[in-house]
């Protein structure tokens, strides 16, 4: 060992550091590297192992327990990236990042950098006199808020070559309370340089348009008397949850996966598998949202190179929310705390960062045969692991669920406050944006989230299928013209995969494993079915586009590459563009291999009055589904039985959910009506067939 003191893996290779670990890591770096107090850490997360050798340890081998650790030394703009060994205490790698080179890039932006350019924007002389121009005096400039927003890339100015920057624009409050983007400060921009800690260009369009006073508070002793008439809702099991966790082990109803977390996704979930028949069958080795991205839509200076990464320039894990017991989560809950560290190398537990809980959905199968009587239906239960972060202005919901019937979900749940523009007296509107207030409008602009789901149906080895949907011409034995059909193509290579959904023929696509067949004899498969709503608008040869190429397509594969873990490239802050729509191009063979799914999904927003002071939630996400995977329905082995707490506010309710053992009273006067003239015509096709010479 050298350096720094062993940290014995006790702990499977796929858990998320444990404090003495990152301890450990920060400690390395400390005894082996030249730094000092302004030296800063914006990443230390665990290095995950590759499939096969996690495979290996559980089969009894070793696995080194490895971290990325990320420093910027804040004296000279310098990065580093090492890989510390916490088996042996040492590092394997450690460089320097050629951050002052193409294609540049930087490390995420900090929490700390926040505050410190806050500071130095609201002491900027010119940046006072600007704001002085916009009807504020120098009492208000204690109300003024400074949103930091990482800069882009934009034409490779020389001046702004290997400086670590952030853009600031204003808005103003009253008080600490007050809803600040009702009081937008158009038309002026500040850059500001990280290192040197000063404002290093000043963009100020002319207009000077007056900061709108009207108020628009959100806080409850701001909204008022609540409506009336919304009783208590109370989600309780009596006997507990259906779930298990074992650390970071989760089992419920067949399905068993690890829970992960890192700085920039958040929760992650490996190998999840449902047991089928007693045997644990692998659906997917690693599955998260590993960037978005936010374009905005318009040429005003305060929005026009709006384009954030809040995955890899901020990091959706460090700005995840404390979650509230009865308000973020309801019934009975089980948390998981999950141990970061700030900008300093101190490590900290952030508490209640993800939730797990149960949720009641409604019927899952159901039916009622007028014929016999029999009425059979089961209710649906889902599983739900979540975190919710929180973006400046928006606030983003992460929720997986996963389902009886082997179905699993992901769905992202968008809400918080939409970014606001002054209007001038008389000012007309940008092209395509949405007036919110008299005074203010929301720039149009783009939600995309990539998720990643490195696939392990039935143990790998899979391929990918485009299934579409068509009709069938009369010609081919169609005389009535009522057929349809699918048309089935598998990708053999990464550039036949870069698809968009169809909503025309239905399109899915569909992960086989081709080594192994279901009882209908066709290979075992989970499909992908996702929305179909709009990739990215920008023009192909915008610094969005480039910057956010992931988001040009729903769909890409890709096989396997261990550099390849984020939609949109490693370092994407001041980058000028990488990710999944470039590694495509080495055409490499997707076949029959270890497959990652890459599917990008998003909400294109116009805003609107009721989008202000908050956003209700708008929810976007995509369904994976069975497909030839079960012998049958999987959910038919759930217990029938019908829920006692629930009352009537009509009368007492007779048997159902077959929970008597007994067929139920008909549900409705028509099908009784069935049953009798069923019975009608039983009897009179016993006399006929008794009575017949033939």
């Amino acid at each position: 060992m050298t350096g720094s003191r062993r940290v014995h893996p006790l702990v499977h290779p796929l858990a998320p550091l444990g404090v003495d670990e990152i301890a450990a890591c920060i400690e390395l770096v400390r005894k082996t590297k030249n730094i000092h107090e302004r030296c800063r850490f914006p990443i230390v997360e665990l290095r995950e192992p590759v499939k096969a050798a996690v495979e290996a340890f559980e089969r009894g081998g070793e696995c080194p327990r490895r971290a990325t650790v990320v420093m910027v030394d804040k004296d000279t703009a310098e990065t580093f990236e090492g890989l510390a060994n916490l088996t042996t205490g040492s590092f394997d790698t450690w460089k320097r990042l050629p951050f002052d080179k193409p294609p540049y890039g930087q490390a995420p932006i900090m929490v700390a950098e926040f505050d410190a350019a806050v500071e130095v924007v609201t002491n900027d002389p010119k940046w006072r006199e600007a704001v002085k121009r916009r009807g504020l005096t120098d009492a208000d400039f204690e109300h003024i808020q400074v949103d930091p927003w990482s800069f882009g890339f934009w034409d490779n100015d020389p001046k702004y070559t290997g400086k670590r920057l952030l853009r600031g624009v204003a808005f103003y409050k009253d008080k600490k309370e007050d809803n600040a983007y009702s009081h937008p400060i158009e038309g002026l921009v500040a850059i500001i340089d990280l290192i040197e800690n000063k404002v290093i260009e000043l963009i100020d369009d002319g207009r000077n348009i007056p900061v709108p006073k009207q108020k628009h508070n959100y806080d409850t002793p701001s909204l008022g008397k609540p409506r009336p008439g919304l009783k208590p809702l109370h989600i309780t099991q009596p006997e507990g949850v259906s779930f298990e966790v074992d650390g970071w082990q989760v089992k419920w109803q067949g399905w068993e996966f690890k829970v992960g977390f890192t700085p920039r996704e958040g929760l992650v979930l490996h190998q999840i598998g449902i047991r089928d028949k007693g045997a644990l069958r692998p659906v997917i080795h690693r599955a998260s949202v590993t960037d978005m991205a936010v374009p905005y839509s318009d040429h005003n200076v305060n929005h026009y190179w709006k384009c954030a990464l809040d995955g890899s320039e901020y990091g959706l894990g460090r700005l995840a929310n404390c979650l509230e017991l009865g308000c973020d989560c309801l019934g009975a809950i089980r948390y998981f705390d999950v141990p970061a560290v700030d900008d300093f190398g101190k490590p900290f537990v952030m508490k209640n960062a993800l939730c797990l809980h149960e949720e009641d959905y409604g019927t899952l199968w159901k039916h009622y045969e007028w014929r016999t009587g029999v009425f059979e239906m089961r209710r649906s239960r889902r599983l739900v692991i979540s975190f919710f972060a929180t973006v400046g202005n928006y606030d983003y919901g992460f929720y997986w669920h996963f389902y009886l019937d082997g179905s699993i979900q992901f769905e992202a749940k968008l809400t918080g406050i939409v970014q606001t523009a002054a209007l001038g007296d008389g000012s007309a509107m940008p092209k395509g944006a949405g007036r919110i207030t008299e005074h203010l409008y929301g720039p149009s602009h783009q939600h995309f989230f990539g998720a990643r789901l490195h696939m392990n149906v039935d143990g790998g080895g899979n391929s990918v299928v485009e299934v579409n949907y068509q009709q069938t011409p009369k010609a081919e034995n169609n005389k009535y013209g009522t057929l349809f059909g699918t048309v089935a193509t598998k990708f053999e290579r990464e550039l036949e995969a870069c698809r968009e959904a169809n909503g025309a023929s239905g399109r899915f696509w569909k992960v086989i494993n081709p080594s192994k067949k279901s009882i209908a004899g066709n290979p075992t498969g989970y499909k992908l079915v996702v929305e179909h709503t709009p990739t990215m608008l920008a023009l192909a040869d915008s610094t969005h586009a480039k910057r956010v190429g992931f988001a040009t397509k729903h769909l890409w594969v890709t096989p396997f590459d261990e550099d390849e873990m984020s939609c949109a490239g490693t370092y994407t802050n001041q980058h000028m563009g990488d990710g999944v729509h470039k590694w495509v191009e080495k055409n490499r063979s997707i076949d029959n291999t270890d497959v990652v799914l890459w599917h990008t999904f998003g909400h294109t927003h116009t805003c609107k009055p009721e989008d202000f002071p908050v956003m209700p939630i708008e929810y976007i996400g995509f369904w994976i589904k069975p497909n030839n995977f079960f012998d049958a329905n999987f959910a038919m082995d759930l217990p029938s039985g019908k829920d006692l707490e629930s009352v009537s506010l009509k009368g007492k309710g007779g048997a159902c959910c077959g929970a008597d053992g007994m067929p139920s009273q008909a549900p409705s006067q028509l099908t009784g009506a069935l049953m009798a003239a069923t019975v009608g015509l039983s009897a009179a096709y016993s006399y006929f067939m008794g009575n017949s010479t033939t």
